[in-house]
């Protein structure tokens, strides 16, 4: 009973963590283009959307990715058979490579927290979807286990990437043609 308890929060947690990432990043963008504007809206914008990253970073992101990390390590410690399986290893390679994200993405929020840093929003935009795919691979590999074809799911990871690549740039012209 104990590890379903954990199990829910982790999943909880794991949540907000993405949900916390996923909409620091598009800040990313919308402060990165509004330094853009002329001099009184880019510093009434710059300085609202400084307020919005500090308190979504430090009051959702950092504590749901901190407790999504204590309750799966306590979920492991509840049933460290997983540690056995292959399943659970590339998933705590890909959580170490979300966590390494999370760590840049701190880089750039105390960049832009400083107004520092040249930033592209079409380079955050890419960057927006990695935090996407590292969604969906978690989730897959979670929920497949051991019964996922590993070549058809790598295939299908990557096929991912283009397409996300491919509707961004879509996205860029379709946003170029309507600003003329």
């Amino acid at each position: 009973m104990m590890y379903l308890w954990l199990k829910s929060l982790h999943l909880i947690f794991m949540v907000s963590w993405f949900a916390g990432i996923l909409y620091m990043v598009r800040l990313f963008i919308y402060h990165t283009e509004a330094r853009t504007k002329d001099d009184l809206e880019k510093k009434i914008l710059s300085d609202q959307f400084r307020m919005m990253e500090r308190r979504l970073w430090y009051i959702i992101t950092w504590p749901a990715m901190i407790l999504t990390a204590v309750f799966g390590i306590w979920m492991l410690i509840e049933n460290p058979v997983l540690l056995k399986q292959g399943f659970m290893h590339i998933k705590l390679t890909l959580v170490v490579g979300l966590i390494i994200y999370h760590l840049g993405l701190h880089s750039i929020f105390l960049k832009l927290q400083k107004e520092e840093g040249e930033y592209k929003s079409e380079r955050l935009r890419i960057l927006n979807e990695v935090g996407t795919m590292f969604l969906v691979a978690i989730i897959f590999v979670i929920v497949m286990k051991n019964t996922f074809d590993w070549i058809y799911g790598l295939i299908g990871f990557f096929g991912l990437g283009i397409l996300l690549m491919i509707l961004i740039k879509a996205y860029k012209k379709y946003r170029n043609k309507s600003e003329k």
